[in-house]
């Protein structure tokens, strides 16, 4: 807890020129630091008074360099609990490079990455979740993603965890008590009682930890592969989504060698399209490459489009579907047959799949019907519509451990296995949930979580 002793200072809005740039400096030296820097217009000394905006010039081996707004936050009233001091100055890159070398030549050190926000977990201003809360609030890029990473900083994951923590504490304190009494074999809680409430508390958890798909999938934008033979229109239907001409399209097979992806959003979430190389036998090494890429992007996408010529013999449209199919996992990934070119088509629709489309991305017919199917995908995950929704990778696998160590708490209590197993097994929970929002932790999980933060937040 040393490094809380010294002062640091950074740059807080993004790098390069700009407007405005504002240089932020925490420490218990922060106010005597920009106070030696700065006089008002007439001169004189400036005592910086907490909570207040004062306009001030900025000195530079005392010729002027900029006229600034700096504001002080007093302990523990700051971002992160020690004294701040806030400067905005004009967004000259030479500008903050000088402000930066004259804090430093003060007495402060430049901040390490996510340095701010980790003093604010330190000095008890938030906990660890939020904390990655305002990591995912600053790389929010959706009206969804933005909406549960406010709620995951106003602290209704912290909350909700701590309520479960609180039930598993009274919980494990029953059965630990039953322990020191072993010899005379007493029972504190009923058997029954304590296998209702810990159902419940797994119930609860095992909402939680299945939301996290959704969750995720909001937050790093739905992955969509857009897959199918040559020719068929992939690449003409993604210049049609994102309204560009991205991937080039021609009439001679194998034009598309590599994938190419984009990000749309589509009624306030965040869709990653991936255009692919045409599915076909080839004796060319570069494309035979591009289409094993194109299979490894299927396995990894949340929603496949398939896409296939309407005008092609129905026979061997089935055989690409069902290649396709076969290559999928149902319950992880979706599959949606755009059957495209239908300006063209003069006969009844051939029913391949349930989620199929007759499209034309040369007219644009079925597009919004496409639009509305991607959305119902995003309807259908486990973790829609509910309050708290899993989005950060360590709080799932956390959960899950949690999941896994209650599950053999239960089936300790129906077995009736001694006591002293069952209370490992929930302290062991509870030591998984703790680490979430930092009720437990160790240097290696704060070092991997800070380390992602850009430097000045």
């Amino acid at each position: 807890m040393n490094f809380l002793e010294d002062t640091i200072c950074a740059v807080a809005t993004a790098p390069g020129q700009s407007g405005i740039s504002v240089v932020r400096i925490s420490g218990k030296e922060s106010k005597r630091i920009v106070e030696d820097l700065i006089k008002n217009f007439d001169g004189d000394n400036i005592d910086l008074k907490p909570r207040k905006a004062h306009f001030a010039n900025l000195f530079h081996n005392d010729s002027l360099l900029d006229q600034v707004v700096v504001t002080y936050f007093k302990a523990p009233a700051s971002y992160t609990g020690e004294d701040v001091v806030e400067i905005s100055t004009h967004g000259s890159i030479y500008i903050q490079q000088s402000l930066i070398e004259l804090l430093i030549n003060n007495g402060a050190r430049l901040a390490k990455a996510g340095e701010f926000t980790k003093r604010a977990f330190l000095n008890s201003k938030i906990d660890l979740s939020q904390s990655e809360a305002i990591a995912d609030l600053i790389a929010s890029e959706s009206k969804v993603g933005h909406q549960l990473a406010i709620k995951q900083l106003k602290g209704n994951i912290s909350t909700e965890i701590n309520t479960l923590r609180e039930h598993l504490v009274n919980f494990a304190s029953l059965i630990e008590l039953e322990l020191d009494f072993g010899e005379e074999d007493v029972e504190f809680a009923d058997r029954k009682e304590l296998l209702e409430l810990l159902n419940k508390i797994l119930t609860r958890i095992k909402l939680l930890t299945n939301s996290f798909k959704y969750g995720n999938a909001v937050k790093e934008g739905i992955p969509v592969a857009i897959a199918g033979p040559p020719n068929t229109g992939k690449s003409s239907l993604l210049n049609y989504l994102l309204n560009e001409d991205k991937a080039i399209v021609s009439e001679i097979p194998g034009t598309t060698r590599d994938t190419i992806e984009d990000k749309i959003n589509i009624s306030g979430y965040t869709f990653r399209f991936i255009d692919t190389a045409g599915i076909r036998d080839t004796p060319d090494v570069v494309e035979s490459l591009g289409i094993e890429r194109t299979h490894q992007r299927i396995s990894k996408a949340a929603i496949i489009l398939l896409v296939l010529d309407i005008n092609d013999d129905v026979l061997e449209n089935e055989k690409i579907l069902e290649k396709i199919k076969a290559s999928i996992m149902e319950d992880e990934q979706q599959l949606i047959l755009l059957l495209n070119k239908s300006d063209i088509y003069k006969r009844d629709v051939p029913n391949l799949l349930g989620k199929q489309i007759a499209i034309s991305v040369k007219t644009g017919e079925g597009l919004d019907i496409l639009n509305q199917e991607l959305i119902n995908v995003i309807k259908e995950m486990p973790g829609y519509n509910q309050e708290l929704v899993l989005t950060n990778m360590r709080h799932y696998q956390a959960f899950k451990k949690a999941v896994e160590a209650l599950e053999r708490a239960r089936i300790g209590i129906s077995s009736n296995i001694s006591s002293d197993f069952v209370a490992q097994d929930i302290r062991e929970a509870l030591h998984y949930l703790g680490e979430v929002t930092g009720a437990i932790s160790t240097d290696e999980i704060l070092g991997a979580i800070f380390s992602r933060f850009c430097i000045g937040k």
